[in-house]
């Protein structure tokens, strides 16, 4: 019998969650290439290595509450929802709102129980009701890293967040405002985060 809490390898997540699976029917045929490929409403589904790289960062855990901020296609909510186990608890938080209703259909299709695909709450950035978070994955750039996510932080909590054209890696390692650890891993390009 497998293990509630076996770990769940990237490539095995990502058999699980192929990509077409998430993208418009003109761009289904490119899901195997490595590049962004456009979803609607100015948004984009990120190429595969980049969310690679970004889960590697994250290094989600079986049983970990995970906020997905800018959730966009569902892709990313979904495979985190693989790694994560029944155990853990995926929330995706985007603010088209026409996303948010076609990844709702899509994820629903991989019958994970674990998750839920929310829209934006005009003035509020991530989902600071359901915190803490264990970990965050924000896709979409800020100018300067958002306090009021690290708040959401639970303690030991990692976010992966890029910042000013820069993939950082934030940990929280106290209970302070101030009591975080910060890495940077290198250039990437996202859309602008929006909290209005």
């Amino acid at each position: 019998m497998e293990s509630a809490h076996r770990r769940i390898s990237l490539a095995e997540a990502f058999s699980r969650v192929p990509r077409e699976r998430f993208l418009p029917g003109d761009q289904r045929e490119l899901a195997g290439i490595n590049v962004p490929l456009p979803i609607g409403q100015g948004q984009t589904n990120s190429q595969p290595s980049t969310v690679v790289d970004m889960l590697e960062l994250l290094d989600a855990q079986p049983g970990d509450r995970v906020l997905d901020l800018g959730s966009g296609s569902g892709w990313t909510t979904a495979l985190l929802g693989v790694i994560v186990g029944d155990e853990g608890r995926v929330f995706g938080v985007e603010r088209q709102l026409d996303l948010v209703e076609v990844s709702r259909r899509v994820v629903a299709t991989f019958e994970l129980g674990n998750l839920d695909i929310v829209a934006a709450e005009t003035g509020v950035l991530g989902l600071p009701e359901e915190a803490p978070f264990d970990r965050i994955l924000v896709s979409a750039q800020p100018d300067s890293l958002p306090q009021e996510l690290v708040e959401q932080l639970g303690p030991g909590g990692v976010m992966v967040i890029p910042v000013a054209g820069t993939m950082l890696r934030v940990e929280r390692t106290g209970p302070g405002a101030d009591d975080v650890s910060i890495s940077r891993h290198g250039r990437y390009s996202f859309v602008p985060l929006i909290s209005d």
